[in-house]
């Protein structure tokens, strides 16, 4: 998925010493949240105050969507002269508002462009650590404010945002699966494929331009096999990648795109494999008694965690690339788990794991160390995936009856229901960032 064009001119550089004394990790140290005070800003005419309030409450939603940060309500604080002398915020005044934050700026359009001066001030470095003039499309302010959004949070933590991100998933509203999407926030869902037929596990390009995912195809001699597939978002085309005999399903691309980790059976027995895209050939990976599905590549691109049944039941294994002989056994408890998801960081894994009668989410540490249950009595979770920024996992869960698509925080809590009247709505992947 490519990102919306939208021009950005640097009209300050922030300066690099006082940003960083700013960061406050995402989802660390949540006992104080930075709080912003969103001054709304000011439009050159009256046309353009819709235009900017439209912005300003974009951005507002998205701040408050992520739940990182305190927003002070207008009414918490009165503006009075927002600059002083030099032409910037009275600090005093605003720390004593409350406000760690400042957002400000000067809203114009110049043609077909809207043009929105921004800036966000520091009161207690007493600097702005964020100043730029975005050019973009005045018909498109979500785009404009998602932009902006992303670069508060960056210039605060130290991590881009993931207000243009997207979320693939299948769901069954037409009576058959499909591929859909939506942004990060259940908004803007898009079907992606129309195949009349039952699409699954659908992974995102590293670069955000394709997904992979199987589908049940028709070959030649009238048999169905479950196909992998891949689909180009900048040109609406399909290219088939593995037809073999039998499974070719649970794609996931390397770190670097140039190769895709997948189950095949053509052997008879379900193995994990390796594909070149590029030229479609493939080499097997493992070699068990036991079915091995559900590969996911670390962060830097050297391991495989998979699932294995070679101890008897499905089990969260790893593998270094170069030794795949020598695969490690991570997970020893419950009787089922599956689809695992690394962390951005590489420090832990989420997985979904049968336990009491239900599937529930979990992360272990990538060595096995420490384990973590996220989720408990709301019916069956499944298909964690991490956002790109580690902070939050989307996944499938039967909570409100039928299989709907959810979103919360890596460490469990502030749930958030993504798809609604979809259908049933499985196998969500998060795209990097895009």
């Amino acid at each position: 998925m490519l990102r919306p064009l939208l021009a950005i001119l640097w009209l300050a550089s922030p300066i690099a010493a006082l940003a960083e004394s700013t960061y406050l990790p995402v989802g660390e140290a949540r006992a104080k949240k930075p709080s912003i005070a969103l001054t709304g800003g000011k439009a050159s005419s009256a046309a353009q105050s819709g235009l900017l309030e439209l912005v300003d409450k974009r951005i507002r939603e998205d701040l408050a969507f992520i739940d990182s940060f305190r927003l002070l309500d207008r009414e918490q604080f009165v503006q009075g002269p927002l600059l002083d002398e030099q032409g910037k915020p009275d600090a005093a005044a605003w720390i004593k508002a409350g406000a760690d934050h400042v957002a400000y700026g000067n809203f114009s359009k110049n043609g077909a462009q809207a043009v929105y001066e921004f800036r966000l001030f520091s009161t207690a470095n007493q600097s702005e650590i964020l100043s730029k003039k975005y050019l973009g499309d005045s018909t498109t302010p979500a785009i404009l404010a998602h932009t902006i959004a992303n670069d508060m949070v960056q210039a605060i933590t130290g991590k881009p945002g993931i207000f243009l991100t997207r979320i693939v998933f299948v769901c069954d509203k037409t009576g058959k699966k499909e591929i859909y999407s939506s942004g990060f926030d259940g908004g803007d869902v898009r079907q992606i494929t129309r195949l009349r037929s039952l699409s699954m596990a659908p992974a995102w390009s590293p670069d955000g331009t394709r997904i992979a995912f199987s589908v049940y195809n028709r070959h030649s001699d009238n048999t169905k096999n479950l196909d992998l597939f891949e689909y180009d978002f900048k040109n609406g085309r399909y290219r088939l990648l593995s037809n073999r005999k039998g499974i070719n399903s649970g794609a996931a691309y390397s770190p670097k795109g140039d190769r895709i980790a997948y189950t095949m059976s053509v052997t008879g027995n379900p193995e994990i494999h390796l594909l070149d895209p590029a030229t479609r050939e493939s080499s097997q990976v493992t070699r068990s008694i036991g079915f091995d599905v559900d590969p996911a590549w670390s962060p830097d691109g050297k391991q495989l965690a998979f699932v294995s049944s070679r101890p008897g039941k499905p089990m969260l294994y790893t593998l270094d690339i170069d030794r795949p002989a020598d695969a490690k056994r991570l997970t020893y408890a419950g009787n089922y788990n599956a689809t695992p998801s690394w962390s951005p960081d590489g420090k832990k894994i989420a997985f979904a794991g049968w336990l009491d009668g239900k599937f529930d989410l979990f992360t272990i540490t990538a060595d096995g160390g420490k384990i973590e249950r996220l989720t408990k009595d709301e019916g069956n979770n499944e298909d964690p995936h991490f956002s790109p920024d580690g902070n939050f996992l989307v996944f499938s869960s039967s909570r409100s009856g039928g299989k709907n698509i959810f979103l919360m925080g890596a460490g469990g809590g502030n749930v958030k229901r993504l798809t609604i009247g979809m259908g049933e709505c499985v196998a969500p992947k998060w795209s990097p960032y895009l």
